[in-house]
């Protein structure tokens, strides 16, 4: 166990130092602000906050999904972890050829060495967990590609509301104008479970009800290299959250 946590969090490590390439923002200030950028981002669970609010309900009036039940009160990261090993556990065990029981609206946090969350109380993975599924939903969001001067104006008056400091503001203004580049998504799935999170997150941040967006999903999904009967349970989890 303490081998396989040792290299869970060199793999975190990794995450956050490809995650923070070309944002201004550095791994000593994301690492210490614990109550900065990624606390007050998911502060109110996936389907609220700024990336329920802001990247689901301005982007071309679409909603973010609404999230009920366990999943709401676990909110962030650790609503995406656990829609996320909730999804893998199913399939496994299909794979495995083991009974599969009906599919719960509940899912429970994944244990601490699976991979799908960082241990609690690590800075390093919590900043790199939470700046992957951050980028993922951004990049979801933009997917369909209709981002007008409208409503890029509103989504930066709901950052600036935030009380976040001058280097998160930046970060997200850039993550938001910046064109579409799912090469950079790709990047943060460093570990199976990594991408299942990766992508988990981004099916959370839209309603895929565009040709574009059911087109970047099954791209993404490729791309990470996941198996399709592990996207149809992702798909089935979230659905049901």
């Amino acid at each position: 166990l303490s081998e396989s946590l040792r290299i869970m969090n060199q793999d975190w490590k990794k995450l956050l130092e490809q995650g923070l390439a070309g944002t201004g923002l550095n791994q000593q200030s994301v690492v210490s602000n614990g109550k900065g950028l990624f606390d007050k981002l998911m502060s109110s669970g996936v389907g609220g906050g700024l990336l329920g609010g802001v990247i689901g309900g301005m982007l071309a009036g679409k909603g973010g999904r609404k999230l009920t039940g366990n999943v709401a009160k676990l909110g962030g990261a650790a609503a995406v972890g656990a829609l996320a090993y909730s999804a893998w556990n199913r399939y496994r065990q299909q794979q495995a050829g083991a009974t599969v029981p009906p599919l719960s609206a509940e899912p429970t946090l994944p244990p601490p060495d699976s991979g799908f969350l960082p241990p609690p109380g690590d800075a390093v993975a919590g900043a790199a967990v939470g700046l992957a599924i951050v980028r993922a939903m951004i990049a979801a969001a933009k997917a369909d590609g209709h981002i007008d001067n409208a409503e890029r104006e509103r989504i930066f008056g709901q950052i600036s509301q935030l009380g976040l400091g001058a280097e998160e503001k930046a970060f997200l203004f850039d993550e938001i104008a910046k064109p579409l580049d799912i090469d950079a998504i790709v990047a943060l799935g460093i570990s199976p479970q990594v991408s299942i999170d990766v992508y988990t997150a981004s099916l959370l941040a839209i309603e895929v009800d565009s040709p574009a967006e059911k087109a970047y999903l099954q791209m993404l999904a490729a791309r990470l290299g996941l198996e399709q009967g592990l996207v149809d349970e992702i798909h089935a989890a979230v659905s049901r959250a």
